[in-house]
């Protein structure tokens, strides 16, 4: 048995059998929380001090004691023991060495570890929010300088994955931009919830003691405070939330990373990523493999997996605290490291991504991919819709069977399928035509383009605000 003793092994006979201690343990991995717990343990002791619920001379040691564990654990020179249960008893054993126990006991005063791991774990999370965020802004910029210099490049767009439309290769840069500007959104939007101070609840019913949690809550940096101490001892929305927005934006990588697979393949052949950023076979030597997409497409699942873990170990917990939630920070430790790198793969890509402007006009033109334009000017000439739907089909098929495409379709022939198909079929739409003609807000046209990436460039200038 570990004869060491614990911070709660008062009503204890026995000390902890090493295999339930190493059970138990969660110092292997929390301990990437020592920033913010020495920040907040900081903030808590000075308000012991003001408040005068410790002599202010001993609340005055704790804090320079802290800021002593704190050179010795960025120096790399923190001892843990393998006692210590987790970051926030390996900080108080060391404090208490370095102050001694009389003060250094005093530390822990109205709260517990349940309020005190949940806003450490807050201040970690909103830290890494933040840095999330900014990859993000800093891949839309990338988009939208791809995007910038592509107004006039067109190129195929599918559904299905077969070929649809044309539209200028940009208009595909903006749609994921759209996709990141709705992941930043949402990050955003849970920084909010993430940012709200649950130290003060102590275990689940609050303190006796006078604290003022206004006061540690801005020396935090939290916009507020919890309302109702169990709720916020046992809240862990905010990690599950936090996996969700990664989830999303996980996913909206995942298409991006699919896309720009298919098409560096040899198959279409329109897009190339640069050598350094690929791999080659072990015995195919022609091989150039793109590891790096398919590995945020892989990495996506990984991140599904850890949203899935937290709502399952959440959704059967009875109030207030109970031991499932050591649960919920590996998950979100390794969801925010991962997101951070896909994020900064996915920039690379796209500020380095090789675009073979020629082969994709070709493709372009092919397809019957201007065949809604030929369906609307027989709209405009007075065909109710479906019927020209049905019209143009036919002239599709006429043109697969004698394996021909529009620009060689002679005007009587068109005729012959329909009488307005001749004025219909007269001047032939080209691919940029039919983009220059989708010139309705959000549309493929270049000059709508153009106008969003100026509304782009007055988002992102707000950003650096």
């Amino acid at each position: 048995m570990n004869d060491k003793k614990k911070a709660w092994s008062g009503r204890f006979t026995a000390g902890q059998d090493p295999a339930v201690e190493r059970f138990n343990a969660s110092i292997g991995f929390d301990r990437v929380l020592y920033k913010q717990d020495l920040a907040l343990s900081r903030a808590h002791a000075a308000m012991l001090g003001r408040q005068k619920i410790i002599p202010k001379k001993d609340a005055d040691k704790i804090v320079k004691g802290l800021g002593a564990i704190e050179k010795e654990m960025d120096a790399g020179k923190f001892v843990y023991d393998p006692a210590d249960e987790d970051i926030h008893m390996a900080i108080e054993r060391r404090l208490k060495q370095i102050t001694g126990p009389d003060v250094g006991g005093k530390l822990h005063t109205a709260r517990s570890r349940n309020d005190q791991v949940a806003t450490s774990f807050r201040m970690w999370t909103r830290q890494r929010t933040d840095a999330i965020i900014r990859l993000i802004r800093r891949l839309q910029r990338a988009l939208a300088d791809r995007a910038g210099e592509h107004v006039e490049t067109i190129a195929p767009a599918y559904t299905h994955l077969q070929q649809a439309q044309p539209v200028p290769l940009a208009h595909w840069f903006l749609a994921y931009y759209e996709m990141f500007s709705r992941d930043a959104e949402r990050f955003v939007a849970a920084r909010k919830r993430i940012n709200v101070m649950p130290l003060g609840s102590a275990a689940l019913a609050g303190t006796n003691f006078p604290i003022d949690r206004d006061f540690v809550a801005r020396e935090l940096g939290f916009d507020a405070v919890s309302e109702n101490s169990m709720d916020a001892v046992s809240d862990r929305d905010f990690a599950a939330e936090f996996l969700f927005c990664v989830s999303m934006t996980a996913t909206h990588l995942s298409r991006l990373s699919e896309e720009l697979i298919i098409y560096s393949s040899a198959e279409f052949g329109v897009m190339d990523l640069p050598d350094d950023m690929c791999t080659g076979s072990s015995i195919m030597p022609q091989k150039k493999n793109p590891d790096v997409p398919e590995l945020i497409r892989g990495k996506t699942g990984r991140l599904y997996g850890h949203l899935i873990s937290m709502l399952t170990m959440l959704k059967g917990l009875p109030l207030a605290y109970n031991k499932d939630m050591q649960e919920d920070k590996e998950p979100v430790f390794d969801a925010a490291g991962q997101m951070e790198a896909m994020l900064e793969m996915a920039e690379m890509m796209i500020a380095r991504l090789d675009v073979d402007k020629e082969k994709l006009a070709i493709r372009a033109t092919g397809g019957f991919m201007t065949a809604v334009d030929v369906a609307d000017r027989l709209v405009m000439a007075g065909a109710p819709f479906r019927d020209a739907h049905e019209v143009v089909g036919k002239l599709v098929r006429y043109c697969l069977e004698r394996q021909i495409d529009f620009g060689q379709l002679k005007p009587q022939e068109a005729k012959k399928i329909h009488p307005l198909l001749e004025k219909a079929m007269g001047g032939a739409v080209s691919a940029m035509d039919s983009a220059i003609g989708k010139n309705v807000r959000g549309g493929a046209a270049p000059a709508r383009i153009r106008a969003r990436l100026k509304a782009i460039g007055k988002e992102m200038a707000r950003w650096e605000k």
